[in-house]
């Protein structure tokens, strides 16, 4: 458990510190992501993204358990 718990904080850490360039990468823009503009009402919901972000998360856990 406390191996776990150091991966995703150091995970957190790195995805942070990462953000200003992974944000470059257009997630949160995907063709699949919902976004209503009216008015003074926004409303996102980021179905492509949520997607793409589970496999590679699916895949690397994958990876580290073989």
């Amino acid at each position: 458990m406390q191996r776990i718990l150091i991966a995703v904080g150091v995970v957190l850490v790195v995805g942070g510190l990462l953000w200003p360039w992974i944000s470059k990468l257009g997630l949160g823009r995907l063709p699949g992501d919902i976004r209503f503009e009216r008015g003074g009402f926004r409303f996102y919901f980021p179905i492509a993204t949520g997607l793409l972000v589970s496999v590679v998360v699916t895949l690397i856990l994958w990876i580290f358990r073989k």
